[in-house]
């Protein structure tokens, strides 16, 4: 399997896809979609990276694996294809939006594309999926990929902001160095989490972009 990513994550990530475990990842990968159906297509596994250069990398929102219906996953934590039903998470991020800029925003496409071209990276934990079964590509050990990921940026970049909803993304950040980067943390998007009143009035899309602007860094538009 060719890894489809970009020249600049390349480089930052050289010594990591350079690991044993990371090539019979993607050798054991390339079995598992022999025999199962799995999401994303193999050439958009990396599709966050290959949407959000290392250098332009403002924002990070950590994920835990993509979305296992048919043609649902694009690569992108939490986003889904244009033409593809707004799932219930991205839909309550999406209110959420709504309330923090006072403003009247339901897109039609969940595509987070858009973002991730502003500087946000969009990390699920675990890169792909089997088809109707979250988490089932915990074993491939794509959380030690993306915990170096995570590592790397901490320690390359300054004054990023980690976006940690939930328990899950909290622990996965759980390294960063706080010290030179800004770190929020709510409840989980979810309609579970989101009913119990973990998620709404976090305003953490207008406190990213107050962070953004006290540094000089220019702002993220969310409601593109």
């Amino acid at each position: 399997m060719n890894i489809n990513l970009s020249p600049d994550w390349q480089v930052v990530l050289a010594d990591e896809i350079g690991k044993p475990y990371f090539k019979e990842l993607l050798i054991a990968l390339e079995e598992e979609c022999k025999n199962y159906t799995c999401y994303p297509p193999l050439d958009l596994v990396f599709s966050a990276f290959n949407h959000c250069s290392f250098n332009d990398l403002k924002v990070v929102i950590i994920g835990q694996d993509p979305y296992h219906g048919e043609g649902e996953a694009n690569g992108l934590s939490f986003s889904v294809n244009d033409n593809v039903k707004i799932p219930p998470s991205l839909r309550n991020i999406f209110r959420e939006i709504n309330t923090d800029f006072d403003s009247v925003f339901m897109p039609s496409s969940g595509n987070l594309e858009r973002w991730a071209a502003q500087g946000v990276l969009l990390l699920n934990a675990s890169l792909t999926v089997r088809k109707d079964s979250p988490n089932s590509h915990k074993h491939l050990k794509w959380n030690l990929f993306t915990d170096a990921v995570i590592q790397a940026i901490s320690e390359q970049k300054e004054d990023v902001v980690f976006l940690l909803w939930g328990s899950f993304a909290q622990k996965k950040g759980i390294k960063i160095d706080r010290s030179k980067h800004h770190v929020l943390e709510t409840g989980h998007p979810s309609p579970m989490s989101a009913n119990q009143g973990k998620w709404f009035g976090n305003k953490h899309f207008s406190k990213t972009n107050s962070f953004l602007k006290s540094k000089g860094i220019s702002e993220i538009k969310w409601e593109m």
